[in-house]
């Protein structure tokens, strides 16, 4: 009798919306793993109970989407160094009776920007909009990056300096009021999720640099208001859905020993 295939899963509520299930069964196909990826919708008060069901059931791993990664982080039994510094886990793998906890959002947010936007890093004066879980699981693969300055902004400013605070000695990294921002960056980051109400962050057009790249870690079928925003102040403009491409090709990595070709992928959501 044939072996069923390991079982992964993309927790989250919602998550109706993921794309996860899709990229991992075209790197699945890809790579010759034998793997089958579902989608698992938690109750809010019930993520705990949903990764031990998965766990009951024979799953392997999984991936953790909103609201859940604070509450994956605390629930791990070891972490990676890199979901230690972030403080949130996306990327969950079980075996030898422990869960581990990983997070590849921010070394999938720098692939993106690095290898397939051809923006290099090093040297360059980077604003981070937000200070949340998605902000915070990306300033340490940023500052690993030796940028020239990492400014982080957030519309309650005691947060900003709290997540700028955590990372204290890393790199050149400074909390900033979003109402004093006037000068220019290289690269500007909303991390924040104004862009799922259609909403901007309020930054004025000064901060897009000539030649900057605005990259949004939302994506969509049309470009968010932040990027048609630093459109209009003549950036160049990026959506997440590279990065949510990359993240995933790490956590593969992660779980199957194998990393994924990202391009094909990448062109069929695209197209």
């Amino acid at each position: 009798m044939a072996e069923s295939p390991d079982r992964y899963a993309v927790i989250g509520n919602p998550v109706a919306h993921s794309k996860s299930p899709a990229i991992h069964a075209m790197f699945a196909a890809q790579t010759g793993q034998q793997l089958v990826y579902e989608r698992l919708l938690a109750p809010l008060d019930g993520f705990a109970q949903a990764v031990q069901e998965l766990v009951q059931a024979g799953g392997k791993g999984a991936n953790v989407t909103v609201p859940f990664k604070l509450e994956a982080f605390a629930l791990a039994d070891r972490l990676s160094e890199r979901a230690r510094a972030a403080g949130a886990v996306n990327t969950l793998k079980f075996g030898q009776g422990e869960i581990v906890g990983d997070n590849t959002d921010g070394v999938g947010l720098v692939a993106d920007i690095v290898r397939n936007a051809g923006v290099g890093l090093q040297g360059k004066r980077i604003l981070l909009l937000g200070a949340g879980g998605a902000a915070r699981g990306v300033v340490l693969p940023l500052l690993e990056q030796q940028p020239a300055q990492l400014i982080i902004a957030n519309r309650t400013f005691s947060r900003a300096e709290e997540l700028a605070a955590h990372f204290a000695g890393r790199g050149p990294l400074a909390a900033q009021p979003l109402d004093a921002l006037q000068q220019p960056f290289d690269v500007i980051i909303n991390a924040t999720s104004a862009s799922l109400s259609a909403d901007l962050p309020a930054v004025p057009g000064t901060v897009f640099g000539q030649g900057a790249l605005a990259y949004d870690m939302m994506y969509g079928v049309r470009p968010t208001v932040f990027m048609e925003f630093g459109a209009r102040h003549g950036a160049r403009v990026r959506d997440g859905l590279g990065m949510l491409i990359e993240q995933a090709a790490e956590s593969f990595l992660v779980w199957r020993g194998v990393r994924p070709d990202t391009g094909p992928v990448f062109d069929a959501l695209r197209g």
